[in-house]
């Protein structure tokens, strides 16, 4: 990853403003995803994992320099179609004006921000774990530069278009999640993950939304599918001839297509639903393959299907 340093070293301004002047209405290039969000979230992992699918990424850049940078990607035509910048509190001052900058972005090109977020005990226990103090703890504690950075940040985490929590994920976890969301996108308006989930392992908390199916009768009780999935036939079948399955499903997706419509309008890419029953293995299964098969039909919306505890019993 480059550091923004670089720049400053041959005389830039670091407010961008001398260095590769634009006007306001010569924006142009390609993708451009803003990486940000708390300290210790995984940001790093993140923007490594991005490098690994051969995205162009800086990193510990100042708001005020991603327009001359897009004006950069611009001037050398495909050679930088995708980029990745990771700006946070590490540029002090200056992160303050990452909303309205980030704003003013999105009016004229394909910019999406990305915040990565923990609950306050894994990241206090991630600092421990690297005996590295938080960039804002000062003379303080490390939650107390925890408490303060969230509270600097809430204005950019409202503004984000996706949030990423790492707070039961490890590093490998993290790249593999950035692989899914990233990796086979395509030329839709927007990219869609349908993943099924067991409640007991507890609720995806980067879903958009949640859809139950432990409404209907559990497959694990009828002996001859306990070891079979909602990716076997039967299982299928049992699943969707049960009484309230299909009414369900054909209206869950005819309720989410005006809602991913929506998300094109806004320019949100992204989207997951997750689909649950009490392990992930027979009822969230089948229902997810089958949902995804019909919100394939919406136009401008590609959707992938994810597992996410199938194989865990």
């Amino acid at each position: 990853m480059t550091d923004a340093a670089g720049a400053q070293q041959q005389g830039a301004d670091p407010t961008g403003t001398d260095a590769l002047p634009v006007a306001p209405d010569s924006i142009s290039g390609g993708e451009l995803l803003i990486i940000t969000g708390m300290s210790g979230a995984g940001r790093s992992t993140v923007a490594n994992a991005l490098e690994d699918l051969d995205w162009y990424v800086v990193d510990n850049l100042p708001p005020q320099m991603l327009r001359p940078l897009i004006d950069l990607a611009g001037r050398v035509g495909d050679a930088l179609p995708k980029m990745a910048a990771v700006v946070d509190v590490r540029g002090r001052d200056l992160f303050t004006e990452l909303p309205e900058v980030a704003q003013t972005l999105r009016e004229r090109r394909d910019v999406r921000m990305v915040f990565m977020d923990a609950s306050d005990d894994i990241l206090v226990r991630r600092f421990e774990s690297v005996r590295r103090p938080h960039p804002l703890q000062g003379d303080g504690t490390i939650l107390d530069g925890i408490l303060l950075e969230r509270q600097r940040l809430a204005a950019v985490r409202e503004a984000s278009d996706m949030l990423i929590d790492t707070s039961s994920l490890n590093i490998h976890q993290l790249a593999t999640h950035v692989n899914d969301r990233f990796a086979e996108e395509g030329s839709a308006k927007h990219d869609l993950l349908v993943m099924s989930f067991g409640f007991k392992y507890g609720l995806p908390p980067d879903a958009d939304m949640v859809a139950d199916m432990r409404f209907l009768p559990n497959p694990f009780w009828t002996e001859s599918l306990r070891a079979l999935t909602g990716e076997d036939a039967e299982v299928r079948d049992f699943v969707l001839a049960q009484e309230g399955a299909l009414e369900f499903i054909d209206g869950y997706a005819h309720a989410i297509a005006p809602v991913l419509a929506g998300y094109q309008r806004e320019n949100k890419r992204h989207s997951m639903i997750a689909v649950g029953c009490t392990g992930g293995k027979h009822r969230s299964v089948a229902t997810a393959i089958e949902l995804a098969a019909r919100l394939r039909e919406l136009p401008g919306v590609a959707v992938r299907v994810k597992h996410r505890d199938l194989g865990r019993e």
